[in-house]
């Protein structure tokens, strides 16, 4: 029975939502709104409303930056990754976003009653040549187990901990007019990778996942002296989710170049094969970065000499226009809006 005090005071038509929300999985519009419109309201505090990958906490005179995320990619393996080195490079990076120097994890388990131990193990071991690529330490965890049928194989929860040491205040609310937009190089092969897999599709060349750990090139430009106003790492929603996100944010046009935006040609092909864009299409190891525009050049060589920043480019410019709009001047000359998507382009992607 529904409880009618809640129906009453609950900032969505609550009726409308159960389905929708499980139809969806998660993505687009419908998790903004519910994220805005029921979650905040609930457990609203000023740490919360800044509304960034991780939430950063000063204690005793320390900063310290806190996640958490949950991991239900399908398939668990897949080109480049599985869903063990997508739970901990996908912590580590929502640290990073923030500016921190990811330390320690949790791993929490909810496995299905039958789960083979041989997939379990390759698991847990990713997850362990993962942490050790990122520096970071698993310190603590919990492992449940649920009826046959009822957990699709494995799920994970990971939670992070990092040391913030920049005095940079690296959220979307920092971003200013004019500032430059990079991103790390090419977009969309995480999703791709994902969905080849999932139905089976061959093409000419395997597309991996760009799925990996962000923290040390992050690194690199704060220890650059970059002066760094905002990060977000383009995972569900991929590139033009989160454009939306922190146009959204600081109430400011952005604009971006189709023409310098990197999609490999395998994966824009497989793209226009399935019906989607590129710009919505989760990545595991991609990041935009808000840069001071006299930064722009410097940022762009330190990015471009790590493992992980080869192929950055500037891709476009916060403007001094108060509207939350993304616009995108496309390979023809003609500009468009670059709207954030009703639902979610692919379900179960990390």
């Amino acid at each position: 029975m529904t409880n009618k005090n809640f129906t009453t005071t609950c900032p969505l038509p609550i009726e409308d939502y159960p389905n929708v929300m499980l139809a969806h999985g998660g993505g687009g519009k419908l998790m903004k709104n519910l994220i805005e419109k029921m979650f905040i309201p609930a457990f609203s505090n000023d740490i919360l409303e800044t509304q960034h990958d991780s939430s950063v906490v000063e204690i005793s005179g320390t900063k310290i930056a806190f996640t958490t995320d949950s991991f239900v990619v399908n398939p668990l393996f897949f080109p480049g990754g599985d869903i063990g080195s997508l739970a901990v490079n996908g912590t580590v990076n929502d640290l990073a976003m923030s500016g921190a120097k990811p330390l320690f994890l949790s791993a929490g388990f909810i496995l299905e009653e039958g789960f083979p131990m041989i997939e379990l193990w390759r698991i847990v071991s990713s997850m362990k040549a993962a942490a050790e690529k990122a520096n970071v330490q698993f310190i603590t965890g919990d492992t449940k187990v649920v009826d046959n049928g009822k957990g699709d194989g494995i799920f994970i929860n990971t939670a992070g901990i990092g040391l913030v040491e920049t005095p940079l205040e690296i959220v979307p609310k920092s971003v200013q007019s004019g500032d430059a937009i990079l991103v790390n190089g090419d977009i969309g092969r995480h999703g791709i990778a994902i969905m080849a897999q999932r139905e089976g599709l061959e093409f000419e060349s395997e597309i991996e996942s760009d799925c990996a750990p962000l923290n040390g090139l992050v690194q690199n430009l704060l220890d650059e002296n970059i002066e760094i106003h905002c990060l977000r790492d383009l995972t569900r929603g991929g590139l033009a989710s989160a454009l939306n996100e922190i146009a959204t944010s600081v109430n400011r046009q952005i604009e971006i170049d189709e023409s310098v935006i990197p999609v490999r040609e395998d994966v824009h092909g497989a793209c226009e094969i399935l019906g989607f864009d590129p710009l919505y299409v989760a990545n595991e190891g991609r990041m935009i970065a808000f840069v001071a525009p006299s930064d722009a050049k410097k940022a762009l060589e330190i990015m471009n000499k790590h493992e992980f920043g080869n192929g950055s480019v500037q891709i476009g410019a916060v403007t001094e226009t108060r509207s939350k709009l993304v616009t995108m001047k496309s390979t023809i000359g003609a500009t468009r809006i670059v709207d954030m998507l009703s639902g979610e382009q692919l379900p179960r992607i990390c």
